[in-house]
């Protein structure tokens, strides 16, 4: 019995939903996106290290998957071609001026000296710096690039991870109460943020599987 499509996508004359064209050029500086931001550690060529905030990154699966996009033209990309990893430092809301300043530009001499405003301590696995006070940190050897047309996502395995405790979920521990406390710090892609501190559970329906 073949599928009636008018029937399917039939509408409701209650409900109109009024729309404008976007050209697909410049699409994302229309719209606001939400993403989390973090910050992605690399080692430089000259053996310092470098962060650099990212908001399109994410787990790739539910496995041991991470991954972020950038370009072959930023120094991340180049340093883990080069090294093999990185690092990834979860911000807490308090922290957006530090996630700022690990975005500005570099010096002449290809120097960066607003990083000295974010502490860091070592990651235990992979060559790389973690930054003190965020809530969870992953340590991660390069899988693959995958280029796209104008930008590469960068995927990792994920070979060491932690987190602060107050950030860890626990079955004797509300899950809102947590992220009260915690509030993770949302990009709201192009140019504002927020502090999550106020979540509801979603409404999975009953039969809902992974």
């Amino acid at each position: 019995m073949g599928i009636d499509q008018q029937s399917l996508f039939a509408t409701n004359s209650d409900y109109e939903t009024a729309t404008r064209d976007l050209a697909t050029d410049g699409l994302w500086e229309r719209v606001f996106t939400v993403a989390p931001l973090v910050l992605v550690g690399s080692k430089d060529t000259d053996g310092t290290y470098d962060l650099a905030p990212k908001h399109m990154a994410m787990p790739l699966g539910w496995g041991d998957r991470y991954c972020f996009v950038c370009t072959p033209r930023h120094r991340t990309y180049r340093n883990v071609e080069r090294h093999g990893g990185f690092t990834v430092s979860f911000p807490r809301h308090f922290q957006i001026v530090q996630a700022a300043l690990a975005a500005s530009r570099r010096e002449a001499d290809g120097t960066k000296p607003t990083l000295a405003a974010l502490p860091t301590f070592p990651a235990r696995v992979v060559d790389g710096p973690l930054v003190h006070g965020c809530y969870l940190f992953l340590e991660c050897e390069l899988d693959r690039f995958v280029d796209l047309d104008d930008a590469s996502l960068v995927i990792g395995r994920i070979v060491a991870a932690s987190a602060d405790e107050d950030a860890i979920r626990d079955p004797d521990r509300d899950d809102a109460e947590l992220l009260h406390r915690l509030a993770p710090l949302a990009f709201l892609s192009p140019s504002r943020f927020a502090a999550l501190d106020d979540t509801q559970s979603f409404p999975f329906p009953a039969s809902f599987r992974r």
